[in-house]
C-alpha cells in the first residue's frame, strides 16, 4: 500500500487570499468550482435518472468520475460544503477537494469509475468505453469505496473516494451497491478526489477596472485563467485550445490586464507547429502517455499538439495586431514582447513563422480566384473550424469564415505589421518580399471569395422553405414569413462542398466579418438582415440567436442541424458576443448611410434583448430550446438524452461579456 498522509486546507488567515468558490446549476447538474493555490477543481453532481459524480482538475487536464446505473426513479443530489485537500502519497503531493453531499435514492449501483485524463472521461461519457490499461480496482468497506491509481508512466495519478455514515456499500451479484441504512432516508456522502498532476498557477492580475461587474463571469474567467494558458471550458475542456484562446483574448482585450494578454498570445506562439500552424488542442498528462504508448514509443508525457483545425492559423495575425498595434498598452511594449523567449527562440520568430504560413497559403487564390484554390479542410478531415462536429459545416470542404473573413483579416494584419517595422528583426529581405507579395492579393480575396458562397432564392422558394421547415420542427411561421416581405432572399453559405457548390445553411459566422472586416453598406444590409429576421426565416429566437438555420437546404439536411445537434439550431453564447461586438464596431463607423445604421441599431437591440432573456445561462458553452404556446424556452444542452453531447457550465469565450456592456437603454439582470 502507498504511504499516505492527508490534510484539509488550512483556514485562510487575514493576510491570505480566500479561495475562489462558486456554484452553477444547469438543469439537473450541480457544478461547484474551487481554486486556491495549487488546487483547482470542478465537482459535478448529476441528478435525474443517470446519476454521476465527476471531478475535473485543470492540472494535467485530469479527472475522476463515478457513474451509476440508470435508476427507476429520479435521484436528487444536494451539495453542502466543499474544501480543498492536500494529500501526500509516497512523498509526492496530490491536490484535490473534499465535499459533503446528500443523495435521495433507494439504491445506487456503481456502473464504473474512471480516473485518467479528462479526454478519457469525455470519451467514456459519450461512448461508455475507456482503455483497459487505465482501469482502477475499487477498495471496498462497509461504509466506503475508493479508487486510486498511479499514472501509466509511474507518475502520481488520481483518486476518488466515497464514504457514508448512514448507509452501506455492499456487493450484489458482482456490483457495488450503495443503500441507506433506513429506507427513504437521504444518504450522507463524503466525496474526496485528488490528482497528482503538476498544478497550474492562477493569473494574479487578470482584469482591470473597466470589466463589467458580473460576479459570475468574473469567477468563471478566474477559474479558467493561468500563467501557463487559458482553459477552454470546464469540465470537458480543461486545457489549452488555440481558437478559444485567440477569440476570447480579442473580445476580452479591453478589460484584461497586459500580463494576461501577453500570457495568452504567448501560449499560442509556444505551441505553433514548425510550419507555423496554430495548435487546436493539446494532449497532456495521461492522454499524452496513452498516445505515445499507442504509437509504439516510451510512456512519455511530452505534449502532443493537434493541428487539424485550419481557422486558428488565420486568426493569430489579426488578434496579435489588435494587441500589438491597436491597443496603446500592447503597442508600447510590442518590441519587448516579440523579443521575449518561447522555446528558446524569440516570440517574433514564432509569429513570423505563422505569417509566412498564411502568406504562402493565400497566393494560389490571389493568382487564380477559383474555388479549388480556396482554403479547404485538410484531406480526410471532416472538421477544420469552430463548428468542429462532423455535421458542423454541412459536410462542406471550404468554410465561409476561413475564406471570406480570416484570410483577408490575416493579410491586412501582415501588411500593418510590415508597415510598423515590427517584423524587421525577425525576417530576411526575401521573407519580407514574400509577405508583401501576399498582402497585395488581399483585394482579390475580398472581391472574389464572397461571391462563391452566394445563396439566392426567389420569393416563392424562400417562403415555401420556411413554411415547410417550421411545420417540420414545430415552430410558428407567421413572423418569419412576414419578415421575408414577399421578396427574394440572398445569404452566404456556411461552406462550399467538394465540387464548389454552396451549402445553403444560414449561419452566425457573418459576425466575424462585422468584427474584423469593413463591408460596404449593401453587404451589411444583407448580412445583418439574417440577424433581424425571426427563426426560421433568420436566426433570432426568444432565447438567443441560433448558430445555424438549415431551412433553405434540402429536407435531408434538416435533421442533421436540429436543436439536439452540437452545432445545429442551438445558441452558443460566444457567437452572440461576436455579433454584439461586431455590430458595435460597425455602428462606430461614420461612412454608412442612415438606412444601414438604422438596420444595425435594430439588429443590436434585438440581439441584446435575446442575450438578456437568457442571461442565466450566459456563461454556458451553449444551450438548446423548446417551443410551446408560441414561446421559446431555454433547454440546457445535454439535459435530454437526445442531445449529442453536454455543455460546459464554465466556458472561456462565454465570459467575454465582461468587455461588452449592453447598449444604452437595455439592462441585463
Amino acid at each position: 500500500m502507498p504511504a499516505l498522509s492527508l490534510a484539509a486546507e488550512p483556514v485562510a488567515g487575514k493576510a491570505a487570499a480566500a479561495p475562489l468558490q462558486f456554484r452553477i446549476t444547469e438543469g439537473q447538474i450541480q457544478n461547484a468550482f474551487y481554486q486556491h493555490g495549487d488546487i483547482a477543481a470542478h465537482l459535478l453532481l448529476s441528478s435525474g435518472l443517470q446519476p454521476r459524480i465527476l471531478v475535473a482538475f485543470p492540472a494535467g487536464n485530469s479527472g475522476a468520475g463515478v457513474w451509476f446505473e440508470p435508476t427507476a426513479k429520479p435521484v436528487q443530489w444536494t451539495l453542502d460544503k466543499l474544501q480543498g485537500q492536500h494529500r501526500t502519497v509516497d512523498g509526492r503531493a496530490w491536490n484535490g477537494i473534499e465535499a459533503e453531499a446528500t443523495v435521495t435514492a433507494d439504491r445506487l449501483v456503481v456502473k464504473d469509475a474512471v480516473l485518467s485524463s479528462i479526454r478519457v472521461l469525455r470519451d467514456y461519457q459519450l461512448e461508455q468505453h475507456y482503455p483497459a490499461e487505465v482501469a482502477a480496482a475499487p477498495q471496498l468497506s462497509s461504509h466506503s469505496v475508493h479508487w486510486q491509481r498511479q499514472r501509466l508512466d509511474g507518475a502520481p495519478g488520481y483518486a476518488i473516494a466515497l464514504s457514508t455514515d448512514n448507509g452501506s456499500f455492499v456487493r450484489e451479484e458482482g456490483r457495488i451497491v450503495l443503500r441507506p441504512d433506513r429506507a427513504g432516508a437521504a444518504i450522507h456522502l463524503r466525496i474526496a478526489a485528488s490528482t497528482g498532476e503538476p498544478p497550474l498557477t492562477p493569473l494574479a492580475h487578470l482584469l482591470n477596472a473597466q470589466a463589467q461587474p458580473d460576479a459570475r463571469s468574473q469567477d468563471v474567467l478566474r477559474f479558467l485563467s493561468y500563467r501557463q494558458k487559458f482553459l477552454a471550458g470546464s469540465w470537458r475542456f480543461d486545457t489549452y485550445f488555440g481558437r478559444d484562446t485567440l477569440m476570447s483574448l480579442r473580445l476580452l482585450m479591453p478589460v484584461l490586464q497586459p500580463e494576461a494578454i501577453d500570457a495568452g498570445i504567448g501560449s499560442v506562439l509556444a505551441r505553433l507547429s514548425p510550419e507555423g500552424e496554430v495548435a487546436h488542442e493539446e494532449g497532456i498528462g495521461e492522454f499524452a502517455v496513452l498516445q505515445h504508448l499507442k504509437d509504439g514509443g516510451k510512456p512519455s508525457d511530452a505534449p502532443i499538439y493537434d493541428y487539424t483545425m485550419i481557422d486558428g492559423n488565420y486568426m493569430l495575425a489579426p488578434v496579435a495586431a489588435a494587441w500589438l498595434l491597436d491597443d496603446a498598452r500592447g503597442r508600447a511594449d510590442a518590441r519587448a514582447f516579440l523579443a521575449g523567449s518561447v522555446d528558446g527562440r524569440h516570440r517574433g520568430d514564432a509569429l513570423v513563422r505563422n505569417l509566412l504560413f498564411v502568406a504562402d497559403r493565400s497566393m494560389a487564390f490571389a493568382r487564380q480566384p477559383v474555388y479549388p484554390n480556396l482554403i479547404a479542410l485538410k484531406p480526410g478531415k471532416p472538421v477544420g473550424q469552430w463548428r468542429d462536429s462532423n455535421e458542423g459545416i454541412g459536410r462542406g470542404r471550404y468554410p465561409y469564415d476561413v475564406n471570406v473573413v480570416w484570410v483577408p483579416a490575416a493579410l491586412h494584419a501582415i501588411g500593418r505589421f510590415l508597415d510598423a517595422g515590427l517584423l524587421d528583426a525577425y525576417t530576411t529581405p526575401a521573407q519580407r518580399e514574400r509577405l508583401h507579395a501576399a498582402v497585395v492579393g488581399v483585394g482579390v480575396w475580398e472581391s472574389k471569395a464572397p461571391a462563391l458562397f452566394d445563396v439566392r432564392l426567389d420569393a416563392q422558394q424562400a417562403a415555401g422553405q420556411v413554411r415547410a421547415y417550421a411545420t417540420q420542427v414545430g415552430v410558428g411561421d407567421t413572423a418569419a414569413l412576414a419578415s421575408l416581405d414577399g421578396k427574394a432572399l440572398a445569404f452566404p453559405a456556411i461552406s462550399l462542398d467538394a465540387q464548389g457548390h454552396p451549402v445553403p445553411v444560414m449561419h452566425t459566422d457573418v459576425g466575424f466579418e462585422l468584427l474584423f472586416g469593413t463591408p460596404g453598406a449593401a453587404t451589411l444590409d444583407r448580412l445583418v438582415g439574417d440577424v433581424v429576421r425571426p427563426f426560421p426565416a433568420g436566426l433570432m429566437t426568444g432565447v438567443g440567436m441560433v448558430v445555424a438555420n438549415p431551412a433553405y437546404a434540402d429536407r435531408e439536411v434538416w435533421p442533421r442541424f436540429g436543436n439536439q445537434a452540437y452545432h445545429g439550431t442551438v445558441v452558443w453564447s460566444w457567437q452572440q458576443a461576436v455579433m454584439a461586438a461586431g455590430l458595435k464596431r460597425q455602428l462606430a463607423r461614420d461612412d454608412l448611410p442612415p438606412a444601414t445604421r438604422s438596420l444595425l441599431g435594430k439588429a443590436q437591440t434585438g440581439l441584446w434583448q435575446a442575450i438578456c432573456a437568457a442571461s442565466a445561462v450566459r456563461n454556458s458553452e451553449l444551450w438548446s430550446w423548446t417551443h410551446a404556446d408560441g414561446r421559446y424556452r431555454v433547454e440546457p444542452f445535454g439535459a435530454e438524452g437526445a442531445h449529442e453531447d453536454e455543455s460546459n457550465a464554465a466556458q472561456l469565450w462565454s465570459t467575454v461579456y465582461l468587455a461588452l456592456p449592453p447598449p444604452a437603454g437595455i439592462a441585463c439582470h
